[in-house]
């Protein structure tokens, strides 16, 4: 249970009546109430108060739920002065040390005073509300939001929180009630307005709060303050649990994914063959696909020296560089050009940066430009493409596009399509861990980039194709245990 759930259970035992015991001595509802309406009646007959109309009879059909038998439901417009006690005050009238308080300075969920403000700090435009120590103070603006509390002096505020008084009730009792998760969700199915949603008055001084004793009231207000001491005490070490869930659940995907590009997540068998076996094939057909000039020939890579080799790997891999097993490139530069009138050629859906992510892509937002027909070649993607992020804070990110339609990419983003078929998820996983362990080197600082070059000559290990599969067949089996220990 979270530390918000165990807050809002708290508070729904106390407005049912089950969080203290009822006392005979105490009295009932009934006759608080009574009491409450004496009071008010005073407050009419010596203009303290202006008389208000009736409010309609509860039915047993409103009543929500089972309240104890001493205990009464009420509306809280017939107990409290909830849009009868509002007093404007004008900004020529505002003294420049009274408290002048806004709704951001009030803290969501707790109604705890972030920060106190003279009037003479703070802009006052238009007329404000003034409000008096002990009274509720009610946001009527975005209610889900909860900021509900005592004033604890008197004030000036913003008429979107409306200030009101409670009669032979306690003022704490109150802000608890409001703060329920059940009179917050009656509120809140309610309101009116979409970007701004309000609650209106009708609403709030119809709406049904539980009425037990007064002596009653503190000691469930005592209770509830004592539970709500020791659920932050929780809250702390949720939150630590959490972090550490996290954390842990990070860290043994790593390790997963650590044993698996190591060579210690499967078993090695002879009859896969070697990574040098399968590397050799990939050169035989990449001479093919020169001499057929469906590619050009490079300058060979260096070999790998024994200083770039970060970890042992089983005999039958071999270290390869990214570039020996994959043609690559990055697309066409994002231009303000529409057309290129001397060039055959159409305007085509790209992707960038901002539609990669790990293992996905989003489409909610793809441009289009002009691509030559010269270009298409160079910067379309089709099914069976690896492709990564070249900058910004996510390069590296890497994605297998598995679509049955091309599309095209611009230049900050790389393409890796290989010469002969290989298990690109392996890959996928391999680049995953080596980004998560800072293993991918960008250059830059405000604005890291993986460069060409850098990705083309990228050291990584290379198992036999049979043993990729299977290393990847453990791994999507593995990694969704790990999704569960968050």
């Amino acid at each position: 249970m979270t530390p918000e759930q165990l807050k809002n259970s708290i508070l729904q035992l106390a407005i049912q009546g089950k969080l203290v015991k009822q006392k005979k001595e105490e009295g009932t509802g009934e006759e608080l109430y009574k009491e409450i309406q004496e009071e008010k009646k005073k407050l009419i007959e010596e203009g303290k108060l202006k008389k208000q109309k009736s409010l309609p009879e509860i039915t047993e059909d409103e009543i929500p739920f089972d309240i104890p038998d001493s205990w009464k439901w009420v509306k809280l417009g017939d107990c409290t002065g909830y849009a009868q006690t509002k007093v404007k005050i004008s900004p020529k009238d505002i003294r420049g040390d009274m408290w002048s308080l806004d709704l951001e300075d009030i803290q969501k969920e707790t109604g705890a005073i972030l920060v106190k403000t003279k009037a003479s700090e703070r802009k006052i435009t238009g007329d404000k509300v003034m409000f008096y120590k002990g009274q509720v103070l009610y946001s009527k603006l975005r209610p889900y939001l909860k900021k509900i509390l005592v004033a604890p002096d008197d004030g000036i505020c913003t008429p979107e929180l409306v200030p009101f008084d409670t009669y032979l009730i306690d003022e704490n009792y109150i802000s608890y009630v409001l703060r329920s998760p059940h009179i917050d969700y009656v509120i809140n199915s309610v309101t009116y307005g979409v970007k701004m949603p309000r609650v209106g008055t009708d609403t709030m001084i119809n709406l049904l709060i539980p009425l037990p004793s007064l002596a009653e009231q503190k000691r469930i207000v005592a209770k509830i303050e004592e539970l709500l001491l020791l659920v932050d005490r929780y809250s702390v070490s949720y939150e630590k649990l959490e972090q550490f869930n996290a954390k842990f659940s990070e860290d043994m995907k790593k390790s997963i994914l650590q044993y698996a590009i190591q060579g210690k997540l499967v078993e090695q068998r002879p009859e896969d063959g070697t990574g040098e076996e399968l590397y050799q094939q990939i050169q035989v057909e990449k001479q093919r696909l020169i001499a057929e000039k469906n590619i050009k020939k490079e300058k060979p890579l260096a070999e790998i020296s024994e200083d770039e080799i970060p970890f042992d790997i089983p005999e039958s891999w071999k270290w390869i560089r990214v570039g020996e097993i994959f043609a690559h490139n990055t697309g066409k530069a994002m231009n303000s050009t529409a057309k290129k009138v001397d060039k055959p050629g159409s305007v085509k859906r790209f992707i960038t940066t901002s539609n990669l992510y790990w293992n996905s892509f989003d489409f909610s937002s793809v441009k289009e430009m002009f691509f030559s027909d010269d270009e298409l070649e160079r910067c379309t993607v089709t099914k069976g493409d690896l492709l990564m992020c070249e900058g910004g804070a996510y390069y590296g990110r890497t994605a297998i596009w598995n679509y049955d339609y091309d599309i095209c990419f611009q230049n900050h983003v790389h393409r890796l399509r290989p010469y002969k078929a290989v298990e690109l998820r392996f890959f996928y996983h391999l680049f995953y861990f080596y980004k998560s362990m800072n293993m991918v080197n960008a250059k830059g600082t405000a604005m890291p980039g993986l460069s060409s070059q850098t990705l083309h000559q990228m050291v990584v290990p290379f198992p036999p194709f049979s043993e990729q599969k299977r290393i990847v067949a453990k791994i999507e089996e593995l990694l969704p245990l790990c999704e569960r220990l968050k």
